[in-house]
């Protein structure tokens, strides 16, 4: 086995404390610091790190008297909002085990939440989700709205005795993994995980957490959030910002992120690599298509070392004072990094980032190991790489190829507790090696390279293996694709599904003739014309063998709601063929050949 470990020792939780203390010492070191920014019906408002931990003291109070015991499970259901991550660092500060629950469950899923994890306290975003929760079985709920406003008199020496009580490694949090199959399970994460996570992504990335910029006098670092806070790669960011220091608005998605970049002019985001794609697919409107394809060549040039043609430089600094300024000042003018993670990024994608000034950080973690287990660096960032492991972390190889992580950020396993750890958890030696599934390999500087994931590796009946995730990658950049899902396991060739974005698909049709013969537009000559350049673009990547044969444009997109995408936006492919079974079975018939 091939094995790096990264040279630092990590930063770690004291084993007599819980998360609060990263809250508590904050406040303590600098109690003006502006920690979060929360959304009122009128206008932003700055939250000190000091009134943030005095809130949840008295959230905490109120959750005593209510009755919530050390090691309850109280579940939160809800988009991101300030209260959210209030409610969420009051669980924890007595003990209390949050349990996360995606706003888009099916009330099947939540009611399996509930039951496996045995949270009877809930807090929800809305009336309506209130009474998702109280169907499903929780018996106390309150609204977040109101958590802010709960004012409960004494019980401090009550409140003192519990957070003496809470260690390092208790359990934190249950995150019920969007596993692509089956019901979810239950992960546990300790104070521990997650500070192990966190804290060593704040020191990974040097600065980035705690200025605007690299120049020790900037001011401080800002981000918007819109991962959500149902995943654990939310969660794990917002205690990121924490720890660094950074000041954080909540946003419930990447709509109203664009919205709010004028105005609350962050310095870097986080995001998963489907929101970096319809961020440029957007981009669009201010930047043309020479522009688009210039920042990509000078981005590619960059990244791998090569010198720039004169020409093209030239062409770059001319586009560079007017359109991608325009485009930057649309990103709110400070925003220069984004944190990328939870799947896989087209190269041309992070390419096109970097020639307009905004550079792309992959990084690579699971839930098992509380988010981050790699992650790149300003200074070091290296395009086509998930980066270095993070302090205190170690990434091994395996003979078969796959990742195998160990560290202080490793769960401990799933719920609970009694459950044999089975699956991507298997001990050895002091830590146990979290096995992720995944493949890779190290490059000779020790950054991670993601080659594709055991399980979504295709064998066709010919016997070859077929990596689906640079296919699909490729295909959805062009404009009109809105998703792709490539098939081909036991088949004697590889296909492809489909879906249009709608609000693209709409400008394109507006001076376009119908379909001669009245079909539908997934059908009409001209857009599959334009779907086959998508494919052919992917199949330039990959031998004959591997590449896409045949492809079906299919009605409708891929969809959380639908149950064919994760809620961290991965394909849930067993479903995916599931419901469009017909249109797998006509692809192995007679249907349109790229």
């Amino acid at each position: 086995m091939t094995t790096i470990s990264h040279s630092r020792n990590g930063l770690d939780l004291p084993d007599a404390h819980g998360l609060f203390h990263v809250l508590d010492s904050a406040a303590a070191t600098d109690p003006d610091r502006i920690a979060l920014v929360r959304k009122t019906e009128t206008e932003w408002q700055d939250i000190s790190i000091l009134e943030f931990t005095e809130q949840v003291n008295s959230a905490a109070r109120a959750l005593l008297a209510q009755g919530v015991r050390f090691g309850d499970r109280v579940a939160i259901l809800g988009r991101n909002c300030y209260e959210w991550v209030l409610a969420d660092y009051a669980v924890l500060s007595i003990g209390a085990v949050t349990v996360p629950v995606y706003p888009t469950a099916s009330g099947h899923q939540i009611r399996h939440v509930l039951t496996d994890s045995g949270a009877a306290w809930a807090f929800a975003e809305t009336p309506e989700d209130r009474e998702r929760l109280e169907a499903a079985g929780a018996e106390g709920v309150w609204l977040l709205a109101e958590v802010d406003r709960w004012k409960v008199t004494g019980r401090e020496e009550e409140l003192r005795e519990r957070r003496r009580k809470v260690t390092a490694d208790d359990l934190a949090t249950i995150v019920y993994t969007s596993g692509t199959t089956g019901l979810p399970k239950g992960c546990m994460l300790t104070h521990r995980n997650m500070y192990a996570s966190s804290a060593n992504t704040v020191e990974q990335t040097g600065w980035l957490f705690r200025r605007a910029d690299e120049d020790p006098s900037a001011g401080q670092a800002a981000t918007l959030l819109a991962l959500p806070l149902s995943h654990v790669f939310g969660r794990t960011l917002m205690l990121s910002c924490l720890c660094g220091g950074t000041r954080t608005a909540l946003v419930p998605g990447v709509p109203e992120l664009l919205a709010e970049l004028p105005v609350l002019r962050p310095t870097f985001l986080a995001l998963v690599p489907y929101a970096l794609e319809k961020i440029r697919k957007r981009s669009r409107a201010l930047v043309d298509p020479v522009a688009e394809e210039t920042a990509i060549a000078l981005g590619l040039a960059e990244a791998r070392g090569e010198a720039v043609d004169p020409a093209l430089a030239m062409t770059y600094q001319a586009l560079d004072q007017d359109v991608y300024e325009r485009l930057r000042e649309s990103f709110g003018g400070r925003f220069r990094y984004v944190i990328a993670g939870g799947a896989s990024l087209d190269e041309t994608t992070a390419a096109f980032y970097a020639g307009v000034g905004v550079t792309i950080l992959n990084c690579y973690g699971l839930t098992e190991a509380a988010t981050a287990v790699t992650v790149n660096a300003p200074d070091t960032n290296r395009m086509g790489t998930v980066g270095r492991p993070i302090p205190g972390t170690t990434v091994g190889i395996a003979e078969d190829g796959e990742v195998l992580v160990r560290g202080a950020n490793v769960s401990p396993g799933y719920w609970p507790k009694g459950r044999r750890r089975t699956g991507a958890l298997a001990a050895r030696g002091e830590r146990p090696w979290l096995h992720t599934g995944d493949l890779g390999r190290l490059d000779d500087d020790g950054h991670l390279i993601i080659t594709g994931r055991a399980k979504e590796i295709l064998v066709t009946s010919g016997g070859k293996n077929v990596s689906p995730t640079p296919l699909e990658d490729r295909v959805r950049l062009h404009p009109l694709v809105s998703n792709c899902m490539v098939i081909g396991e036991g088949r004697s060739y590889v296909t492809a599904l489909v879906t249009v974005d709608g609000a693209a698909l709409a400008k394109w049709t507006a001076d376009r003739e119908p379909a001669p013969d009245g079909a539908g537009w997934a059908e009409h000559p001209a857009l599959l014309a334009e779907i086959e350049t998508a494919v052919a673009d992917a199949n330039s990547l990959v031998s004959r063998a591997e590449s896409i044969r045949r492809f079906r444009v299919v009605e409708g997109d891929f969809t959380v709601e639908a149950g064919l995408l994760t809620p961290s936006m991965k394909l849930r492919r067993a479903a995916i063929e599931k419901a469009f079974a017909d249109d797998v079975d006509a692809l192995y018939r007679a249907v349109h050949q790229s």
